[in-house]
C-alpha cells in the first residue's frame, strides 16, 4: 500500500490492483471536546470510533447494495479498521453533501433568525459545502458548481436525488430501533463519469436522537448492529 492522503478521519492508501483502501482513525469532528458533525476540524478522540464507524458503513452499503444505489464498496476488515473501495475521483478539491431532515447544528447558526431549533423540514433539505478548514467548508449552489466547472447541473441533479433516496433508507432503518435521524453527511465522487456514494456512511457523520438526545457515535453504532 502507498498513503496517498492523511484525512481528519480516514488515511487513504492505493493499492497494487487499483482500488484505494481506506484506514478508519480515532478521530471525530467537534469542538472543545465535544462531538457535532457539522463541525470542519477534529474536535475529539473517542477510542474504537474508527471500527464503529466502519462497521456502521458496511451495514449501510450493504444495505444499499440490496436496493440496488451503486457505491464505491468493494470489501472491508473489521479488525484492522480498513475497507477496500473502487477509486472515485472527488468533486473539486472535496465536496460535502448534508442532507437535513431536522434544522439544528450549523443550520440554525446560518439562518436561526428564519426558523427554529428543532424544525422538522419536510422532505429533506440538501446542501453542500467545499472541504476547506480555512474558508470554514463555505456553502456552494448547484448554479456555482457548475460555473466553477466542478460539476454539471445534470451530475447535481443525480447527486440530490442519490441523496434523498440514501438518507430516507437510512432513517426507515433507524426507525425502526426507535431512532431519529436529524442530519446526515455525504461524500460523493465520479467513476467512469457515474456520480456514486463514496467515503462513508458512518455513526460519526450523522446526528442521530433518541427520546429527545443525541445519541453518541459509539453507542449509535452499538443500537444499529445489535438489534
Amino acid at each position: 500500500m502507498t498513503l496517498t492522503y492523511k484525512g481528519k478521519t480516514k488515511d487513504v492508501y492505493s493499492l497494487e490492483n487499483g482500488n484505494v483502501m481506506l484506514k478508519f482513525k480515532d478521530d471525530c469532528t467537534g469542538k472543545d471536546g465535544v462531538f457535532d458533525p457539522g463541525e470542519n476540524s477534529v474536535g475529539l478522540t473517542i477510542e474504537g470510533i474508527g471500527k464503529a464507524n466502519l462497521q456502521t458503513s458496511v451495514y449501510y452499503f450493504e444495505m444499499l447494495k440490496a436496493a440496488g444505489i451503486k457505491t464505491h464498496y468493494v470489501s472491508a476488515n473489521i479488525e484492522d479498521a480498513t475497507m477496500e473501495v473502487l477509486p472515485g475521483k472527488v468533486f473539486g478539491h472535496g465536496l460535502e453533501v448534508i442532507c437535513r431532515l431536522v434544522a439544528t447544528g450549523s443550520f440554525i447558526r446560518r439562518y436561526g433568525e428564519y426558523i427554529e431549533d428543532g424544525t422538522v423540514l419536510e422532505g429533506g433539505y440538501v446542501e453542500c459545502t467545499f472541504k476547506n478548514d480555512e474558508k470554514g467548508d463555505p456553502l456552494v449552489t448547484s448554479e456555482g458548481l457548475a460555473a466553477l466547472g466542478v460539476m454539471s447541473e445534470e451530475m447535481f441533479k443525480s447527486m440530490k436525488e442519490q441523496t434523498l433516496k440514501i438518507t430516507k433508507i437510512v432513517a426507515d432503518d433507524l426507525k425502526t430501533i426507535g431512532l431519529d435521524l436529524w442530519d446526515i453527511k455525504f461524500e460523493f465522487g465520479y467513476n467512469n463519469d457515474e456520480v456514486i456514494l463514496i467515503d462513508e456512511i458512518a455513526s460519526g457523520n450523522m446526528r442521530v436522537y433518541k427520546d429527545g438526545k443525541i445519541v453518541e457515535p459509539v453507542e449509535l453504532t452499538k443500537l444499529i448492529l445489535n438489534r
